[in-house]
């Protein structure tokens, strides 16, 4: 009897995250009354009040934000652990969110409505799609959701194999921030700062180990090399090894030219061979799905070693 709770108790952490992998694929995202909704509506009004285009006023904005947040996630969760953490990591997951957009861009592309594919990937990425080619909605298509399988989905893991439901709203509300307010814009270049800043810090270890992951579910000699040499050139510390990874496991050509906010950017080149086409925006969503499960199977594992080496400790 104590051997089997004691082996629960150890599982409850992967078992958690295995209920909130399974609800997001079932239930996809809230459809209505999205709580991440109402917090960009809070942050909003925030930022409207606060914002001098200042370090410090940013920083405050941030703290009034997401900290009352997850102070009370932390207060709650001793009262129900199990149904807290899964109802937090639930909301904070966006994998079948991000296999439907990714589709939504796929299924015009594949058949030839480049109009409807361009407006479809204009809601995903923030660059200028509306003279891109197909190669070019593929390419901002994939870079997108090979990012955003961090941002939507590992890094939360990530948080809340640490912190439980707490660290992975923690996350998803840090990088929302970053979303909405880490611009180098004049309104945003100081009072985001500590918002885009931060969003880095959490991630850096989660992009390494998704990226990783990538690299180990497809070409890895290849990704692994693309990682080293490409990403270093990449303006985000996090989105490079991710994307240079991922487009080296894939075996496609990703990066290169872009239009931002009217402005051309020439950006260094991620993983190596052709260039995409519709059909690659599916791999790159098998590849975020196989990456997942490996991710929940090393959950479990670990929580059994966790299991297995008390028992020795204390035989």
């Amino acid at each position: 009897m104590n051997v089997s709770i004691a082996i629960t108790g150890s599982l409850a952490m992967p078992l958690a995250a295995l209920a909130a992998v399974m609800l997001d694929r079932l239930l996809g995202e809230p459809r209505r009354f999205h709580p991440l909704v109402g917090f960009g509506n809070l942050a909003a009004a925030i930022e409207k009040r606060l914002n001098r285009r200042s370090i410090a006023t940013g920083l405050l904005g941030w703290a009034l934000a997401v900290l009352p947040w997850v102070a009370l996630a932390f207060a709650l969760r001793p009262l129900a652990p199990f149904v807290v953490d899964v109802a937090l990591l639930y909301f904070a997951l966006g994998a079948q969110s991000l296999g439907e957009h990714a589709e939504a861009v796929a299924r015009p592309l594949a058949a030839g409505k480049l109009d409807e594919a361009r407006q479809r990937v204009g809601w995903m990425v923030s660059r200028d799609t509306r003279q891109l080619d197909e190669s070019g909605v593929a390419k901002a298509g994939m870079e997108s959701v090979l990012e955003n399988g961090n941002d939507a989905i590992f890094g939360a893991l990530f948080w809340f194999a640490l912190l439980g439901g707490p660290g992975a709203l923690l996350f998803r509300l840090a990088n929302t921030l970053d979303a909405m307010w880490g611009y180098r814009t004049e309104r945003y270049n100081l009072y985001g700062r500590f918002a885009a800043r931060f969003d880095d810090l959490l991630n850096w270890l989660p992009a390494r180990l998704t990226a990783l992951s990538y690299a180990l579910l497809g070409r890895t000699g290849n990704a692994l090399a693309c990682w080293r040499t490409q990403a270093p050139g990449w303006d985000s510390p996090n989105a490079g090894p991710v994307m240079a990874a991922g487009a080296g496991s894939l075996g496609v050509q990703l990066g290169g030219a872009a239009i931002y906010h009217g402005q051309l950017e020439q950006r260094p080149p991620l993983g190596n061979g052709p260039a995409p086409v519709a059909g690659d925006l599916a791999r790159a969503v098998v590849l975020i799905r196989r990456s997942l499960w490996l991710w929940l199977a090393a959950f479990f594992v670990l929580a059994l070693l966790g299991t297995s080496l008390n028992g020795f400790i204390h035989a």
